[in-house]
């Protein structure tokens, strides 16, 4: 058979683009290297496969070749006219195979597999225990043992979402707040939801797991090297599915010690900020930057919302959607001739503490600090063109927060 030169020719550049360095996987078998114990299991399980099918297809496959040369018609070879083994050789030939393929299902892959699966449970003999709540779309952590917790959202900017900057090599994965954990430790992972299923997915952790509605699971992790590690929720939970990324930064047993002190700190000017009263300058600046983190994904960042599913922040931008969500916006009287914060302001301040239950509008009493919620909502109220002038001082909030909720590390 002849081939076309330009057959030829776009073959050739096909080849010499998958080996072009802009073609190549980072790694080669497209894992990340492996940095706790579990990770380092699997890679060594995957690896151990991948060798066995390849010697059985090397094998398989020179017997073919073997089979074609020696029984070839030229060497006058003449068919077998058995359809069963008839002899002990054959009846054996015909059972290493079978028995092989079980020794290396049960024996080889089948122990180290099993110990790895047992290892995974064992979440028993950890020195530390971090909580983690999945929210449409943000990673909640929480150190009981150290009265720290915080919210973690995606901190790309919005004009590199939107395609109106250049992306860094981190988009889409880069938090404004990571969670961390120290090295050569044992760490119990509490994995909850709070609204829809999740999925805690850091690939060079070797975990995955879903965090379902109504349920706690529970996994670990043991990180032997210091470092950022990136991950992304791995289970599609929403409109801001790929806004939902996981940082994890591992840090010395020192380095540890020294990033609770510093979050106690921070905790303290959380606190600090809570207390004083604010310019409304201030507050829409500070406002700006929490709805950009926090709302921005589903309200849009021009605030006019997503037709159907998220109502505009906009000043008469008229919304239309379900009877049930337009009911209880109504309720609250936030639904009138397209003003949707024209309402009550303390009936705004509930819908960001409280959400509105059966909606995309999630609760964030336990996510946002009291200064942080007056700010965004006074910056809702004096922009895309809202100019109620309405001011919202943190003790406001302090003051409506619920008592069951703690105010936020």
């Amino acid at each position: 058979m002849r081939w076309s030169k330009p057959f030829v020719y776009a073959a050739g550049a096909a080849v010499g683009a998958l080996y072009a360095s802009t073609a190549q996987a980072k790694y080669f078998f497209n894992f990340q290297p492996p940095v706790t114990p579990i990770a380092q299991d699997f890679l060594f399980i995957h690896d151990l496969f991948l060798a066995i099918i390849t010697a059985i297809f090397l094998l398989a496959f020179g017997v073919l070749l073997y089979s074609l040369y020696n029984h070839r018609k030229s060497r006058n070879a003449k068919p077998a006219t058995f359809s069963a083994p008839t002899t002990r050789k054959l009846w054996i030939l015909s059972f290493i195979p079978i028995l092989s393929l079980m020794f290396i299902d049960y024996v080889v892959l089948g122990i180290p597999s099993f110990n790895s699966v047992l290892a995974v449970t064992n979440t028993s003999h950890h020195k530390l225990t971090v909580v983690v709540t999945a929210s449409q779309w943000k990673w909640h952590y929480a150190y009981p043992a150290y009265g720290i917790q915080y919210t973690s959202s995606l901190s790309t900017p919005t004009d590199q979402i939107y395609g109106d900057a250049r992306k860094d090599k981190h988009f889409l994965l880069e938090v404004d707040h990571p969670m961390v954990l120290p090295t050569n430790e044992k760490v119990l992972i509490v994995l909850k939801s709070a609204d829809v299923i999740h999925g805690f997915w850091v690939p060079a952790f070797g975990v995955k797991m879903d965090a379902i509605p109504g349920y706690i699971r529970k996994l670990w992790v043991n990180v032997e090297k210091p470092g950022v590690y990136r991950g992304q929720c791995s289970e599609l939970c929403g409109v801001g599915h790929g806004f939902m990324p996981i940082v994890v930064r591992a840090e010395s047993s020192a380095g540890f010690t020294k990033w609770v002190a510093s979050e106690r700190a921070r905790e303290a000017a959380t606190q600090e900020a809570a207390e004083k009263t604010w310019s409304k300058a201030a507050l829409i600046d500070r406002g700006k930057q929490v709805f950009d983190k926090n709302c921005a994904a589903c309200h849009q960042p021009s605030g006019l919302g997503i037709p159907g599913a998220f109502p505009p922040i906009a000043w008469g931008h008229p919304f239309s959607a379900t009877p049930a969500m337009l009911a209880d916006l109504k309720a609250l009287g936030f639904f009138r001739d397209g003003k949707i914060v024209g309402g009550p302001v303390k009936n705004h301040i509930h819908i960001v503490l409280d959400g509105i239950p059966g909606t995309p509008m999630p609760a964030f009493a336990s996510q946002l600090g009291d200064a942080d919620i007056a700010s965004v909502i006074t910056f809702e109220r004096n922009a895309f063109g809202n100019n109620s002038g309405d001011i919202v001082q943190p003790e406001q909030i302090t003051t409506a927060r619920p008592k069951s909720t703690k105010h936020p590390k």
